[in-house]
């Protein structure tokens, strides 16, 4: 068996979950074995973004989530979806900024 955190957050709440699990689970199987989709019913294991230490589980830089074995003191991060492209909030907030020098002129 080998310690392994699983971790989950909200803007309100923040869920980290240390389990034991057998040598050669998945990261996936982390997942599922934490129960942490009980608290968090929004979370489907096999659909989630998972990741390790900030490093996405995407399946080319690094291994699927059904193919990486966890190692030791792992921290599996489950990702929420983005709500904006952060390029669209780049976009939003410039124009913003320039909206306000622009009415500072005027005074």
């Amino acid at each position: 068996m080998i310690p392994v955190e699983v971790v989950y957050g909200l803007p309100h709440v923040q869920r980290l979950l240390a389990l034991m699990v057998p040598a050669g689970t998945t990261a996936l199987d982390a997942v599922r074995l934490s129960a942490i989709a009980q608290e968090f019913p929004e979370i489907v294991p096999e659909t989630a973004s998972l990741g390790i230490f900030s490093r996405l589980l995407d399946g080319r830089s690094m291994p699927a989530p059904m193919e990486y074995i966890v190692q030791p003191n792992d921290r599996i991060e489950i990702y929420r979806p983005l709500l904006i492209d952060p390029k669209q909030a780049r976009l939003r907030r410039a124009a913003k900024k320039r909206s306000a020098q622009t009415g500072n002129r005027g005074k």
